[in-house]
């Protein structure tokens, strides 16, 4: 569900874009604006870099997002008529979203293809995404300049105009780190981390677009896909932390709804977890990953195996992606660490090729960086899971070992959920 220009120009509430919307606005003579941009052309795929599109693509990102509909004749910036644009083809709509990323600085992620309407008025829209890292900049040969719309036109920025979004931009980055860095301590609170290692990951949209409150059906139902999602990316012969929450019954918190842990017994602690799902799309997750159980006993608590870090990024990222899908959102800031205050330095282990645990290539760590690394969330579903697994394996890194156990690529595309 979005709301976007064609919504707005209608009046309607928000919804998906259907051919039966942009019938109706085009029927209404909706005007273009800041946010729509009527055009009657694809433009070709070949040499696509030379034409308008990045520059009407950066144009329209650098004014809040919007939409460019690709089928609709205009006169005195008013829709008039439906035109047909021909069959997109798959080949095509890479090389837009390829332009959109290679001629254009910074790149404009996340695009929205959509075609609508059946052959005779075949349209598409582009769903330009809002964007916090302008000004984007476009190059033709030696020069550079920053479009932007005005209206229903698309004009080149003044130093002035250029320097005031540069300052937006860095300061939207400081706000970021900010709700990273409360996120990060709210998790982490309270948390047994003298006696156990707790890995601690947070993620926040970078423009919010969720404005309801979610129930506690729709977080029900973000917390189970998410649960299944985690074990299409790393199986299930590790602990799972999704699975020690309660995933049925969340609980309301302040503009969130928290999956308490379930794993309360003595015997089961080891593995306590604990998520939380926030209204603006923003999720966390705490898991305990020392001290877990071993053949005989436990491990310490400075003690963690590479395979229960793996397994909390899988349903982090699980939960990240679920999450994204549900509320619209699409890039996201995400910080992950592993929190430890006890005294002896914080070792990740892995495993020898008999299956045996194994210290001999770990690098004690008196302290863990947090890593930090933008995402986005409604990549095609292997683009996504190779974030997931770069993620695992710079958790792991930095205690020395080489490779991730249990992320392996998937069999199918995760797409079809």
């Amino acid at each position: 569900m979005s709301f976007t220009e064609l919504h707005r120009a209608l009046g309607v509430a928000p919804g998906p874009l259907t051919d039966e919307l942009l019938n109706d606005a085009v029927n209404a003579g909706a005007l273009e604006t800041d946010g729509l941009d009527w055009k009657a052309e694809l433009p070709p795929a070949k040499d696509l870099r030379q034409t308008d599109f990045p520059k009407d693509v950066a144009a329209m990102a650098n004014s809040g997002g919007g939409l460019i509909v690709y089928g609709v004749h205009e006169h005195q910036k008013a829709a008039i008529e439906r035109i047909d644009v021909g069959e997109l083809e798959e080949g095509h709509e890479r090389s837009l979203r390829s332009a959109a990323i290679t001629a254009i600085t910074p790149p404009v992620f996340g695009l929205n293809v959509h075609r609508v309407g059946p052959e005779g008025r075949r349209a598409v829209i582009i769903e330009v995404p809002a964007s916090v890292d302008g000004p984007h900049l476009i190059f033709r040969n030696d020069y550079f300049a920053a479009p932007v719309r005005n209206d229903a036109d698309t004009v080149w920025m003044k130093e002035r105009q250029i320097e005031t979004m540069y300052r937006a931009r860095f300061e939207e980055r400081r706000h970021a780190t900010e709700v990273l860095n409360t996120m990060f301590s709210e998790a982490a609170a309270g948390r047994n981390t003298d006696t156990r290692s707790w890995l601690i990951a947070v993620a926040h949209p970078r423009i919010p677009r969720f404005r309801e409150r979610l129930t506690r059906d729709a977080a029900r139902k973000v917390l189970s896909k998410a649960e299944e999602l985690a074990l299409v990316y790393a199986g299930r012969g590790g602990i799972h932390p999704l699975g020690s929450v309660d995933r049925l019954n969340p609980r309301p918190g302040l503009r969130r709804w928290v999956a308490p842990n379930t794993a309360t017994s003595e015997s089961a602690m080891w593995k306590e977890a604990w998520a939380s799902l926030h209204d603006d799309g923003s999720v966390t997750l705490a898991a305990a990953v020392g001290a877990h159980r071993q053949q005989e006993g436990y491990f310490e608590g400075w003690q963690v195996e590479s395979s229960a870090i793996e397994c909390a990024i899988a349903d982090f990222m699980a939960l990240l992606r679920t999450a994204a899908d549900t509320t619209g959102n699409d890039e996201y800031d995400v910080r992950v660490g592993i929190v430890w205050t006890g005294g002896n330095p914080l070792t990740i282990l892995t495993r020898d090729n008999h299956g045996f645990t194994y210290d001999g290539v770990s690098t004690p760590l008196h302290h863990y960086t947090p890593i930090e690394m933008a995402v986005i969330a409604n990549e095609p579903g292997l683009d996504y899971f190779w974030h997931v697994r770069d993620l695992a394996q710079d958790c792991v890194n930095q205690g020395g070992i080489s490779n991730v156990l249990m992320i392996c690529p998937p069999d199918r595309d995760d797409d079809q959920e």
